[in-house]
This record gives structure tokens, C-alpha cells and sequence, in this order.
């Protein structure tokens, strides 16, 4: 196709063809109506090399089919991207991170190697030692190099169970001190923190293991199970600890039912979902899949979402914490907060850390309805930018971002992907990043 598209004379800018309904991004670009669209139905696990232990997918192969392919053999991989639906080529391109990112960094940081194919129709595999500078240069640059056809991810061995602990925090300080060190333990497995409101929070830190105990086994991803954000805050009410197993499966999707709390903050699509009689009849149909949500959602009720809910990930350091939940609490008001710390080695490419050291940053991750009397999306969410520049933090590409093409070079770090872009002729073959995720793209 790549090929054919140079016979034509290269007219057009290319991109995948997979229509913008199916993605995971609340994001419906403009540009696959303008841009010559690539069809890539490339959806397979090729190979899982136990030797190795390196497993080789296709880049539309979904978290939720590479649990279930891998769970059972044995294995899983170390950074498991919360909800099913979500893709390799996605988290490639894109980002992704999971509670286990405090270990392993985020999803492009457990990728051994890409397969790309080029605007000059040929077939490169790049990886830390071969064409390096490309395969830094691929996480983040949202197909803007080349379409990725295959990837290699490293597995670790698999566990029947995680051993979840949850602790009820009270008081900011409390909470930002309590999160940043269970988040430099290794030997956590697993760290994340549900805030509640700006002084309430649960920390869990959870541990694979093979071994449980029968009575304190808790099955969350069967559909009549509570939504999990609501049972951890069952937790914070009782102002009480506790420990529970949880099978590794459910763990690894285990916000996927609710969406995290989606389903719950948009009153328009389940506002009930959570209710014990709705989830025992009819639990097994949710979620819907956000992809019917997009294709059935009118202009008229986009453009309402857009001004009155928010989706965003932003990436702070860790040391920036206290200071970005209180900018959270004051340009927002959303909650719950979610936090996901992970560490940011000082690799080549559009984010790394600001020293040369390798740093450990958080996710704060907000979704639903601000509270914020004042709140208006462009100005509210510009201030939240400014502020994530601030401290060298970055914006998770999937969500509305309302900076200027300055701006947006000023977060990240374009030098590697800007001398890719002009060695491999990629100006006349795809837009910049910015062009593509900017707010202009957007439908």
C-alpha cells in the first residue's frame, strides 16, 4: 500500500485506516478523512519465545488478548495497560503505564525491539543496539515515522494471585509521603493510590504470588462484583486496613468494568451501573465498549463532554506530588484521582527526565466532571499545562491538549524525532505529532 501510494506521486499525507471510532483516545481525527488511509489489519501474538522470554505481536493485538494468551502458558508481560481494549500499536505510539510501572517504567520501556515499515515501502526492525536512534525515537510519535507492523515485549513469569494491601490515608502530606515511599520499594509489585478527595486516599500495594488464602480470595472481575474503585473505597468509609487475593487476571483489568469510574460520572450511559440488583441481572454486558460509545455519540453531546468532563493524564516527578494534586484541586476539582508511579529512565526520545539520571515520576490521572465553579476547558486545561511544563512533567498525547506548537516543544523533547523525520523523508509522508493531536486536529 506504502508502495502504491509512491507510485501515485505521494499527494497525500498517509495514515492507518483504522477508523477513529475504534481507538481508545476520546480523540476522532479529522485527518482520516483528508489522509490517505493504510489499512493495517495486522491483529496476531506471532511468537512466544520462552528461551528468549520475549513475546512477538502484531501492533491491533489488545492487552485483553494478550493476558489470556499468555496468563495460561505461564507468563505475563511486566507492564499490563489497564483496560482490554487497549493495543500494542496504541501504547507504542501512544504511552502506557500500570501499577507496576515503578519497576519497569512505562509500556515502551518493556519493547525489545519494532518492526516498521518506512515512507520508502521498506521493512525495518529497530531495537536498542540496531537503528537505535528510531527505536528511541518511535514511543510517543503517534505513527508520525513510519506504521509499525510487529513488536517484541519482554515477559517475566506469571502468578496466580496478587496480594493486595489496601491502607486508608488522611492528610495531603500523609498521602504524598506514604504513596512515594511504598513507590520506591521493589519489592512491591504493584503501587497505586485512589484519591478520594484532597485530603482522603487509599494506597494499595499489591505482590504476585502463587499462594492464598482461601477465605480472603476476592474474584473482582466476575460482573456482580462491585466496581473496584467502589469496593477500595469501602476501605477509606471503615477507616480500616486490609489484605485480600486477588487471581492475577482479574488484578491486571481490574478497572476495566467501570472504566475506571466512567460509567459512573457520565449519567448519561449507566448511572446505576453499580447498583447490586442492575449488576447481578445484567453486570455481564458491561462495559460497553468505548468504541460503540464514540460511534453512537452526536456532535451535539461531544462538544458537552468536551466543555463539562475532563480526561487527562498528566506525568509529573514524584517530588512535584503535593504541588500538582493542590493545582489538580484548584484548576479541576475531579475525583477520584488516580495515581500510578512509574520510573523514567534518561533514555533518548520525546520524554525523558531533565537530569541525567533516571527519576521517578506519577501519573495523575483525571476523569469525570470538575467541580470547579469556574471551570472552562480551554483556559482551565491551558493553566494545567503550563503548570505540568513547569515542573518537567508531560501530558499523555491521547487526551485534549490545548498548547501551541511552541508549547508543545517546550514539554517534549523533539531533537531525535525532528532529525529522524528529515533523514527518512517523513515530511511529505506524515504530519508532525502536533498536527495530528493538537485541538485543531480534532473533529
Amino acid at each position: 500500500q506504502v508502495r502504491e501510494w509512491k507510485k501515485e506521486g505521494s499527494k497525500r499525507y498517509m495514515c492507518t485506516g483504522r477508523p477513529g471510532w475504534l481507538t481508545v483516545s476520546l480523540r476522532v481525527g479529522k485527518y482520516k478523512k483528508t489522509h490517505k488511509n493504510i489499512m493495517i489489519n495486522l491483529m496476531d501474538v506471532l511468537e512466544v519465545d520462552s528461551e528468549r522470554q520475549v513475546v512477538r505481536v502484531e501492533p491491533l493485538v489488545t492487552m485483553g488478548q494478550l493476558t489470556a494468551h499468555l496468563n495460561p502458558m505461564g507468563w505475563t508481560i511486566p507492564v499490563v495497560p489497564e483496560l482490554d481494549d487497549l493495543t500494542v500499536g496504541g501504547l507504542i505510539m501512544g504511552t502506557g503505564i500500570e501499577s507496576s510501572s515503578h519497576i519497569y517504567g512505562l509500556f515502551q520501556h518493556t519493547c525489545m525491539a519494532y518492526e516498521l515499515v518506512l515512507a520508502d515501502g521498506s521493512l525495518v526492525r529497530c531495537s536498542p543496539t540496531e537503528n537505535s536512534d528510531l527505536f528511541y525515537a518511535v514511543p510517543w510519535s503517534c505513527g508520525t515515522l513510519g506504521f509499525l507492523v510487529a513488536a517484541e515485549i519482554k515477559m517475566i513469569p506469571a502468578k496466580k494471585y496478587v496480594r493486595i494491601h489496601y491502607q486508608p490515608v488522611r492528610g495531603l502530606q500523609k498521602i504524598c509521603e506514604k504513596f512515594t515511599e511504598e513507590s520506591k520499594k521493589k519489592e512491591n509489585s504493584f503501587v497505586e493510590g485512589l484519591m478520594y478527595s484532597l485530603e482522603e486516599a487509599v494506597i494499595m500495594t499489591g505482590v504476585l504470588t502463587d499462594e492464598a488464602e482461601q477465605s480472603k480470595i476476592n474474584r473482582i472481575g466476575n460482573y456482580y462484583k462491585p466496581w473496584f474503585f467502589k469496593h477500595v473505597e469501602k476501605y477509606l468509609r471503615a477507616d480500616r486496613t486490609g489484605v485480600e487475593y486477588i487471581p492475577s487476571r482479574h488484578y491486571y483489568h481490574r478497572h476495566t468494568r467501570s472504566i475506571f469510574w466512567e460509567l459512573q460520572v457520565r449519567s448519561d450511559i449507566i448511572p446505576f451501573g453499580n447498583n447490586p440488583i442492575f449488576r447481578y441481572l445484567f453486570g455481564w454486558m458491561v462495559p460497553p465498549k468505548i468504541s460503540l460509545l464514540k460511534l453512537t455519540q452526536g456532535e451535539a453531546i461531544r462538544k458537552l463532554y468536551e466543555q463539562h468532563h475532563v480526561v487527562q493524564d498528566m506525568l509529573v516527578p514524584m517530588k512535584s506530588l503535593d504541588k500538582s494534586i493542590q493545582t489538580f484541586h484548584q484548576d479541576l476539582n475531579v475525583y477520584p484521582l488516580w495515581l500510578c508511579p512509574f520510573m523514567l529512565p534518561n533514555n533518548p526520545g520525546m520524554v525523558h527526565p531533565k537530569g541525567d539520571e533516571a527519576e521517578l515520576y506519577v501519573d495523575i490521572g483525571a476523569y469525570g466532571e470538575p467541580k470547579r465553579k469556574q471551570f472552562e476547558a480551554r483556559a482551565s486545561m491551558r493553566q494545567m499545562e503550563k503548570f505540568v511544563r513547569s515542573v518537567h512533567g508531560f501530558q499523555m498525547l491521547y487526551a485534549d491538549c490545548y498548547m501551541t506548537r511552541e508549547e508543545f516543544w517546550e514539554m517534549f523533547d523533539g531533537s531525535l524525532y525532528h532529525k529522524l523525520r528529515e533523514q527518512m523523508n517523513c515530511k511529505d509522508a506524515f504530519p508532525e505529532v502536533y498536527d495530528k493531536i493538537c485541538k485543531a486536529a480534532r473533529h
